[in-house]
């Protein structure tokens, strides 16, 4: 009796931990999903906004006759955004974003070496991304600026930007919804890594940058508690299924005997 007593027990536990495991499981990919959501929304409205840049751009070069190099870059820049909407219709998790903005950032690049070109001027520098809104395309310059609450660092800025910070006004900042908050997009917490990640990472600025601030802030507090938030609700859970796994064993083992 006592052996048949202890299986039972040994077998709710287990059924216990599976079912835990499941919940923890969903609820996690559930989270993954929710996080995804407004950084591939984020990602689709930047790869329109390079669409557009190269409608101005097909204007302003209406009657032109492009010279071989300029007509290469054009044919980069177009190629650019018709694989960044095929890459966007792809993304499934939030690293599949960084490859976005890396193709939208090599768009942006080529755009700038068409115009350079066509104004017979040379070639620009390939710079990182403003910083405050990549899609203010390349950086002229670094400028001192701090987060609120946060040290002073360099940071690339286009010229609009850099002459803001330069002036003490307030850049034209990239914001993101977090909760029901308006953050910059720095802050919105790790999902929005990857996005930071295509734009800068090749530019070997990423980590500068965004040490201590794309997790700190709003963003960041907001996926530890999440974090600690699931941890006790899957610990809840683990805990409810082990005794309803033990009450019905011991229901069953009254059942036998009538108790």
């Amino acid at each position: 009796m006592e052996g048949l007593v202890i299986l039972l027990v040994l077998a709710a536990v287990v059924v216990a931990l599976v079912v835990s495991n499941r919940r923890g499981k969903e609820r996690e990919l559930a989270r993954r999903q929710a996080e995804l959501e407004p950084v591939k929304k984020l990602a689709f409205e930047d790869i329109t906004a390079l669409g557009e840049e190269l409608q101005s751009l097909d204007l302003d070069l209406a009657g032109r006759e492009l010279d071989p190099g300029a007509n290469a870059d054009y044919q980069r820049a177009l190629d650019a955004y018709e694989s960044a909407k095929t890459a966007g219709e792809r993304i499934a998790q939030p690293d599949d974003i960084r490859h976005v903005t890396e193709i939208l950032e090599d768009g942006r690049y080529a755009m700038a070496c068409v115009r350079a070109r066509v104004a017979g001027e040379p070639l620009p520098t390939r710079r990182a991304p403003c910083f405050f809104d990549p899609r203010h395309g390349l950086s002229v310059a670094d400028v001192s600026w701090a987060p609120a609450g946060g040290a002073p660092r360099d940071v690339p800025a286009c010229a609009l930007d850099a002459e803001r910070v330069r002036a003490g006004a307030e850049p034209d900042v990239r914001q993101v919804m977090v909760g029901a908050q308006r953050v910059p997009y720095w802050q919105g917490g790790r999902a929005y890594q990857p996005y930071a990640a295509g734009y800068f990472g090749r530019t070997g600025v990423m980590d500068m940058m965004f040490m201590g601030m794309m997790f700190g802030g709003l963003g960041g507090f907001d996926a530890l508690g999440d974090g600690i938030g699931a941890l006790g609700d899957g610990i809840g859970d683990g805990i409810g299924a082990v005794g309803d796994g033990v009450g019905d064993m011991f229901g069953d083992i009254g059942d036998m005997f009538d108790f």
